[in-house]
């Protein structure tokens, strides 16, 4: 029963939608009738047998301006949802000019041809086809006008449009950094490593020395990368293999990895993705000595593919919230039209990044 009320309301309001729609077009083609009679004939409105006089002609401008309003609705409408005025505005001006002015002279003329045969200045069976194109001139002209006015509106909406992307892109982007550095220097990444640490140095000096060592080489990369919008792909391995290191030294036999790379050369990935998705891998798996936890970097082509074997720990424990996810998104959405894929299955869970280059990395939406 509510589902049929919601319905109801629905189809109500998108009907008063509608009928407002009209109710406005309606009114806006009786002003510019109304504004080209007074340009036409400004003396007609001095008197009331003048303005009798113009109830003909204020017909034929409001038949005339709403055919051309139409059409230029129409042919706006057409291109706004297939060409840019952005990406290409000279193909979108010169299709609109086009398109738009061929309607026009088609409409008038049909419109002048039935206005001249309901007056009577023709007969039907003998139609002046030739003779009737003159007649267009005008309506041309206001053709013009009509598609300046289109057209800019258009122009300008679509700018309004692209500059508010642009400026929330710019907010998502800073949002985004700001939590993927807060992600990166975590007090909990934090704690387990000094942690993890305190425990080595009791047990293996040399151990606890290469432990050290790595994490100083994650940290001095996160201060170096941070600032970066994109950064090699040899770099940015590097970096993922000091990291899979240091927590093979603390899980020891109950973390597997391996890094399949083709080719670095002219590849580059926003800093510290790697380090986002291999955290979210370690942090919500579980990794034992019974059910280790795999994890392997190949590339494939122009994707470097990140895989885990999927076996979640117990619900509540360190579940995820998807951030690291969503500030990869949207640093790719800022820095290229490419998008990242996810897919999970029973056993696995999988990431596939796009491999930028730095012509292709520039390229904004």
């Amino acid at each position: 029963m509510l589902n049929l009320l919601k319905a109801g309301l629905s189809f109500k309001s998108d009907r008063v939608w509608r009928y407002s729609n009209i109710f406005r077009f309606i009114a806006v083609q009786v002003v510019i009738a109304l504004i080209i009679l007074l340009f036409v004939c400004p003396s007609c409105w001095l008197t009331w047998e003048g303005i009798k006089n113009m109830v003909p002609e204020f017909f034929a401008s409001f038949v005339f301006s709403s055919v051309l309003s139409f059409g230029g609705n129409l042919v706006v409408t057409y291109f706004d949802e297939r060409i840019s005025w952005i990406e290409k505005p000279v193909k979108r001006l010169v299709l609109t000019v086009i398109y738009y002015m061929s309607y026009a002279f088609v409409a008038s003329y049909i419109v002048i041809l039935f206005i001249t045969i309901l007056d009577g200045q023709i007969q039907a069976d003998n139609i002046p086809w030739i003779e009737l194109i003159p007649y267009t001139k005008t309506p041309m002209w206001a053709a013009l006008i009509f598609m300046g006015l289109f057209t800019t509106w258009s122009w300008l909406k679509e700018w309004r449009i692209s500059a508010l992307e642009a400026e929330k892109l710019k907010s998502e982007k800073l949002a985004a950094s700001y939590q993927g550095l807060k992600n990166q220097l975590n007090p909990h990444f934090l704690f387990n490593s000094l942690n993890a640490l305190s425990n080595l140095v009791y047990e293996d000096a040399d151990r606890s020395a290469a432990f050290i060592q790595k994490l100083s080489k994650i940290y001095r990369y996160v201060l170096d990368v941070q600032q970066e919008e994109l950064v090699s792909l040899e770099k940015e391995l590097a970096f993922a293999g000091n990291y899979l290191e240091l927590q093979k030294i603390r899980f020891e036999e109950a973390l597997e990895f391996k890094l399949e790379i083709t080719n670095t050369t002219d590849f580059f990935l926003p800093p510290l993705s790697l380090q986002l998705l291999l955290e979210n891998a370690i942090k919500h798996n579980v990794a034992s000595q019974e059910d280790p936890l795999f994890i392997h970097i190949i590339q494939k082509e122009d994707q470097l593919w990140i895989s885990n074997t999927f076996q979640p720990k117990s619900k509540g424990i360190e579940s995820s919230s998807g951030i690291g996810l969503e500030n990869i998104r949207l640093r790719y959405l800022h820095l290229s039209k490419e998008e990242i894929s996810i897919t999970q299955t029973e056993n696995e869970f999988l990431v596939k990044l796009p491999l930028l280059t730095y012509p292709h990395a520039n390229t904004n939406h």
